[in-house]
């Protein structure tokens, strides 16, 4: 038995290591080809691709800032420092805020882009994503709307902070 790719957790509790992504073929990021499958439906990773390859040639026009900074900037500025997670304590439910992960901070954010991308309608998915790009590298738009709502309700729950560990 392979036990090379499983990391042993606290309590005696084991989990396999993820997988490393390789970088996509034109922009040679981890971080694209991570909103590359974020935005695919279907399987079709091919118009995933061109959307996303598109959306970043746009976003960098208008900006005139490189399209991978643009993207780094936009997921830092979208990602959430704090979520609250729902604890079972004594018989009553506790949302107790808790440091997110850096992979799952990159994760949401890039979720959030693209669910606020997706919710509009009336032009090409591309030219959505560009602006929310924009938008987020600015420090505005609904993905940092999210972030700011997951850290309101951190902050309003910092009473259970205290459920975190025991």
């Amino acid at each position: 038995m392979d036990l090379g790719n499983l990391i042993v957790m606290p309590r005696g509790k084991f989990r396999t290591r993820k997988p490393d992504l390789a970088p996509d073929p034109v922009h040679r990021s981890v971080l694209v080809h991570k909103l590359i499958n974020y935005v695919m439906l279907g399987g079709k990773k091919h118009t995933a691709r061109q959307v996303v390859y598109q959306a970043l040639a746009v976003a960098g026009e208008k900006t005139k800032q490189d399209p991978i900074h643009l993207l780094e900037t936009a997921v830092k500025n979208a990602s959430p420092l704090l979520e609250v997670r729902a604890r079972r304590i004594g018989g009553a439910n506790y949302q107790v805020p808790t440091e997110v992960r850096p992979e799952r901070k990159v994760m949401l954010a890039l979720r959030w882009i693209v669910e606020a991308a997706r919710g509009k309608q009336g032009k090409p998915m591309a030219d959505f994503l560009a602006n929310e790009l924009i938008d987020a590298f600015k420090g505005e738009g609904s993905a940092v709307k999210k972030r700011d709502e997951v850290h309101r309700m951190a902050e309003a729950n910092r009473a259970f902070a205290h459920f975190t560990r025991f």
